[in-house]
């Protein structure tokens, strides 16, 4: 007890100095914090993706369509529950900052398939009966204000011409995982519209989404789907959702080694700042420390004194941090585009991260002074003159 006292005494006896200190740690951590944050905010996305949902597309390229054909092909595959065809529409809603995915869909299967987009039953039966209606995820439709029963006009680019969607609906998310940035529609709707104007492109979709059957392996339906189109023109290539999600991740590769090589120099700076603290108050207090010695204080006890101040100046400075975090996530989460991190969000495993990292920093930042300490001699000490 009598140690935590004078640990205390000691941590405000430079009280500019040490508030200082535990501010820079305070900022360190918030943005050690904030990098964290973007990395398990974006791996939260990829883990939230279905392993029992696989995607089929063109072998060559996403970008490639496939033939209509091969829907009912996918669809009669064993293991394989419930299809949906899906195309990639584009489009430029008011600004071409104002992205968001709309895609031409099976009315009467994208609700089977994707359960966690939830919608009542009404809802459902006009959006499968009206050509031009579409559905909208409730993130986009909060960040644009949109109400059942707007028309949205999206000039094409993919799909040229000016294209107006009746909102139906505004879907639901099943938990905080769900992407609420989807925006669906008939892909009649679309279709009819090609065979009128550019009947070189109807009848193609642009990859097909199955839901497996309880107990249906992954691997053995995808080869299975695969090797109906085996060299055909179009050549597939099926895998789960989460395995192509993953495969756009490796497109930012570079930029997420990065954030996590910045925040591992982040804590090394945590660690300068706060070892240049104690260092020069382990000099200031050279004599002190040698009287203690004087008076029977072992090495052991000095060590608690210059540790335990680093530990909780570091822990401090971590605890102001954590708090600045969550007011930084906040702002930031509603700055960044919901269709690349639909949840963002400070994980407990960040939180925990910080702690131990601030203990950490406290032990490696205290051992330059209380090697010096226990070496030092108390006729030397004594004599310091700081």
């Amino acid at each position: 007890m009598e140690i935590i006292k004078i640990i205390f005494k000691n941590l405000f006896r430079h009280p500019l100095r040490n508030t200082l200190t535990m501010l820079g740690i305070a900022i360190a951590v918030s943005a050690f914090g904030l990098l964290a944050t973007v990395l398990t905010s974006w791996d939260a996305g990829m883990e939230a993706a279905s392993v029992d949902r696989l995607i089929t597309r063109q072998a060559i390229s996403f970008i490639f369509p496939l033939p209509l054909s091969y829907r009912d092909k996918v669809a009669h595959t064993e293991g394989v529950q419930e299809i949906c065809a899906l195309n990639w529409f584009g489009g430029v809603y008011k600004d071409p900052k104002n992205f968001f995915p709309r895609m031409a869909c099976e009315p009467e299967t994208i609700f089977d398939v994707y359960p966690e987009y939830q919608i009542t039953k009404n809802e459902l039966e006009t959006f499968k009966k009206e050509r031009n209606a579409c559905v909208v995820g409730e993130s986009i439709a909060q960040q644009f204000g949109f109400k059942v029963g707007d028309v949205m006009q999206v000039e094409g680019d993919i799909f040229p011409g000016t294209w107006d969607f009746k909102i139906c609906a505004i879907y639901k998310r099943r938990d905080k995982n769900t992407d609420g940035t989807q925006m669906f529609f008939n892909w009649q709707y679309l279709n009819e519209r090609l065979l009128q104007e550019s009947p070189d492109r109807a009848n193609e979709i642009g990859w097909i989404v199955s839901k497996l059957k309880p107990g249906a392996n992954a691997a053995t339906v995808s080869e299975a789907i695969d090797s109906q189109f085996r060299n055909s023109p179009a050549e597939t290539k099926s895998e789960t959702e989460r395995a192509f999600n993953q495969s756009f991740v490796s497109a930012y590769g570079a930029i997420f080694t990065a954030i996590r090589a910045m925040s591992y120099i982040i804590v090394i700076i945590i660690l300068f700042v706060l070892g240049n603290t104690m260092i020069m108050s382990a000099r200031e207090r050279t004599r002190e420390f040698a009287m203690l010695k004087t008076l029977g204080f072992s090495g052991m006890q000095l060590s608690w004194f210059i540790a335990g101040e680093a530990i909780v100046m570091s822990l401090l400075g971590s605890v102001v941090g954590t708090v600045l975090l969550f007011g930084m996530v906040y702002v930031v989460g509603e700055l960044v585009p919901k269709q690349f991190f639909p949840i963002f969000f400070v994980a407990k495993s960040t939180i925990i991260t910080a702690a131990l990292s601030a203990i950490v920093v406290g032990l490696l930042a205290s051992i330059q002074p209380i090697v010096r300490t226990r070496k030092m001699k108390i006729v030397d000490g004594l004599r310091f003159i700081g």
